[in-house]
Order: structure tokens, then C-alpha cells, then sequence
């Protein structure tokens, strides 16, 4: 166990270092003069060759690349980000409000995708063949093509412009992150219904179920104790990687309505092209992939003790 966790957690660091390196050397050689962008969103009025020049200077995009690079990784490894280029302020703090408007959406998202997809999941499963099955993987396979955007702009037509019931743009009660919840949680329920059927299916048809049944194990003990384990392992796969996507996909879904999250966050940095702010969420979303990651491989571990002995 000790060898598995050791190696789940270099891995990881080679991950995140690779991911830190990418950003940076993308953002350094992105087109146009960064220098500039930065000096409209800062001071928002026309520009001299002396202003944009003192921007650069303040920004340290005159630097070569390597002393720029190390300057930045150095303060990045205590998970300083350092300080907004457009601003002045330090990036944690706004990182930190950003994410607390994202997070709780996302596990609203997730807790209404999971709502709709395990009772489905388990009917499509005990009436395999049957017209709900059929339509309980048709209502999967719809909710996987539907385009979020798409669905949140549809949303917000019916519920907030015909029928008045839910507030659109803002998050300023609970009741706005309803439709953009309601956007996300189609698309997490569609794949996790597909995933959590396929896994009962699965984990039903094993061999040494019959002969189970025949030493006097009741059903619910064998749902318990042999299937569930056994359909849990791709379940827990989806469902760890859902939640990540659901923290970094919803740049789209915040900007559609209108919620000062990280998608918000983002998209404007790019705009201003603030490298301190884009920086930071990239390496947010690299760390949240990684420790979702890491936190799959060790449930493995803990579901199906072979899956550890075979990697160590």
C-alpha cells in the first residue's frame, strides 16, 4: 500500500510540474504584445510607447525567459501566484472568491446529476431489454449530445423568460445557481447513467453468482457484498472525473449566466491577458485533475485490494 501511494504521489508531482511548464511557456509565446493588453484593461484610455514600456518593465515581460520562469516557479511551489498584472492585487484572494461560487455549484451540479442517473441506472438495469431500458438509455445518449450552452440558453428562455419562475444572470441567492446546476447535472446524469447500468449489468452476469445463490446467500447480500463492489470501480472513475470537469468545465456555463465564478475569472484574464490570474487557474484545474486522480487510485485500492498488489 505504502509503495502504491508513493508512487500515485510522483506521479502527480510530474504531472503538475509538467502542467506548470506548458502553461508558462504557452502564455509566453502567445501572440500579440501582452504589454499592451495589459495597459488597456489597466488604464483603459489611448496608449503611448512610455506607458506600454513602464507596463513591461512592472509585468517582467522584458526579462529573458528563464529568469521570468524561475521568478514565477519559486513563489509557485508554496502556491503563491503572485500578483495581478492588471490590478495590482494579489491573485489567491481573487482566486479564492472565484472559487467560492464554483465549488458549491459544482457539487450542486454533481448531487442532481447523481439524483437523476442512480434510480435510472438501477430501473434501466432490473428491466434490461424492457421500453424503459431503451428509453432510459435514449434520455443518456440525448443528454450526452446536448451542447451546455446550448441547454443553459434554452433554460433560461423557458424558465426565466416565458415562465418567470427562476432568475437568469447572477449569483446572488440560491436560487440563481438553479438553471446553471440544472445545465451541468444533464450532462453528469447522461454519462453516469450509461456507466452505472453497464457496471450492474456487469457485476450481475459474474460466474460465481449463481453458486453464490445456491449456498443460501440471500439477494441483498450479494448486491452488497459482490455486486455493488464490483460495479463500483467504474463508477467511481466517471464520478471522481466528473467532478473535475464540472470545476474546470464551467467556464461557459458561468459566462451564459452571468456568475462571477472561475469561468469568469478566466475569460476575463485571457482578455486582459493578466498571465498571473490565467496562470494560476490553469495550475488550479492541473492540481484538481491530479488529486481526483489520486483519490481514484486509492478508492481502487480500498475497493479491490488486487488492483494495489498488481500496480506496486
Amino acid at each position: 500500500m505504502i509503495k502504491t501511494l508513493v508512487a500515485l504521489v510522483l506521479r502527480a508531482i510530474v504531472v503538475l510540474s509538467g502542467a506548470a511548464i506548458a502553461t508558462f511557456v504557452l502564455l509566453w509565446h502567445a501572440p500579440g504584445d501582452p504589454a499592451q493588453a495589459i495597459a488597456m484593461a489597466r488604464y483603459d484610455a489611448l496608449l503611448t510607447e512610455e506607458v506600454i514600456e513602464l507596463v513591461r518593465e512592472e509585468a517582467g515581460l522584458n526579462a529573458g525567459f528563464w529568469p521570468a520562469f524561475w521568478a514565477w516557479l519559486g513563489p509557485l511551489l508554496t502556491l503563491d501566484f503572485g500578483y495581478s498584472s492588471v490590478t495590482g492585487r494579489p491573485v489567491w484572494p481573487d482566486l479564492r472568491a472565484a472559487m467560492s461560487y464554483t465549488v458549491p455549484l459544482a457539487f450542486a451540479a454533481l448531487a442532481m446529476g447523481l439524483a437523476l442517473a442512480v434510480p435510472l441506472a438501477i430501473l434501466a438495469a432490473r428491466h434490461q431489454g424492457s421500453l424503459l431500458d431503451r428509453c432510459a438509455v435514449g434520455l443518456a445518449s440525448l443528454g450526452a449530445a446536448i451542447p451546455a450552452f446550448w441547454l443553459g440558453l434554452l433554460l433560461i428562455l423557458f424558465f426565466a423568460v416565458y415562465l418567470g419562475w427562476l432568475p437568469a444572470m447572477g449569483a446572488r441567492t440560491p436560487a440563481h445557481a438553479i438553471l446553471p446546476a440544472a445545465t451541468l447535472a444533464l450532462g453528469v446524469a447522461a454519462a453516469l447513467t450509461r456507466i452505472i447500468r453497464s457496471g450492474i449489468l456487469e457485476a450481475r452476469g459474474q460466474p460465481f453468482l449463481p453458486a453464490l445463490r445456491r449456498r443460501g446467500v440471500s439477494e441483498p447480500a450479494l448486491g452488497r457484498d459482490h455486486v455493488a463492489p464490483h460495479a463500483a470501480i467504474p463508477v467511481v472513475t466517471v464520478l471522481g472525473l466528473e467532478l473535475a470537469f464540472l470545476l474546470e468545465g464551467l467556464v461557459m456555463v458561468e459566462v451564459i449566466f452571468g456568475r462571477p465564478g472561475l469561468g469568469t475569472f478566466l475569460v476575463s484574464a485571457i482578455g486582459a491577458r493578466d498571465f498571473p490570474h490565467v496562470q494560476a487557474v490553469v495550475i488550479l484545474a492541473a492540481l484538481i485533475f491530479v488529486t481526483m486522480n489520486l483519490l481514484i487510485d486509492l478508492i481502487y485500492t480500498w475497493i479491490d485490494p488486487r488492483i494495489g498488489e498488481r500496480d506496486a
